[in-house]
């Protein structure tokens, strides 16, 4: 079996022979792979008429459980946007009536972003399709290896993680 970065591994070790181009043929792959995923993302969040920045926010409110509420400094921490971005997203996703401010009854000054129920309903729409759109990627792959590839790439993540 093979694919595109094996014809760019051989013509790079012609070349540089000197090279080892392991990481290149791990790394090529999986950059071609996340280009891939982005398009299905996009294609799977389209059908509940979200961006994938917009699935991120949405996502982060959802999995912080009943009542769907965080902090704008907790969604900065799980989106990993800057504050004025992120300012950006929850306005318009407040002004699609996905999200909604309120004031944090523990801090007088602060707001708490919550989810609505059309954010709600959106968020999990987008989340069905997008595990359906991320099955199809590992269709090729028992569930052993599919273990395996995450326990891989979790060591390589785990240096990145705070």
């Amino acid at each position: 079996m093979r694919d595109e970065v094996d014809d760019l591994s051989e013509a790079w070790a012609h070349e540089r022979p000197d090279l080892d181009l392991g990481p290149v043929e791990i790394f090529s792959r999986l950059s071609r792979l996340s280009r891939h995923l982005d398009l299905a993302r996009r294609d799977a969040f389209s059908g509940s008429g979200i961006e994938s920045w917009e699935f991120d926010v949405l996502a982060a409110l959802r999995r912080a459980g009943d009542p769907y509420e965080l902090s704008p400094g907790r969604l900065l921490r799980e989106t990993l946007v800057t504050s004025g971005t992120m300012t950006n997203r929850v306005d318009r996703l407040a002004s699609r009536g996905l999200v909604e401010r309120l004031p944090d009854p523990a801090d007088r000054r602060g707001v708490l972003v919550r989810l609505t129920p059309d954010g709600k309903a959106t968020v999990d729409s987008a989340f069905e399709a997008l595990l359906a759109a991320e099955r199809e990627f590992l269709d090729g792959l028992s569930d052993d290896q599919q273990n395996q590839l995450t326990d891989l790439l979790r060591r390589l993540l785990v240096p990145f993680s705070s």
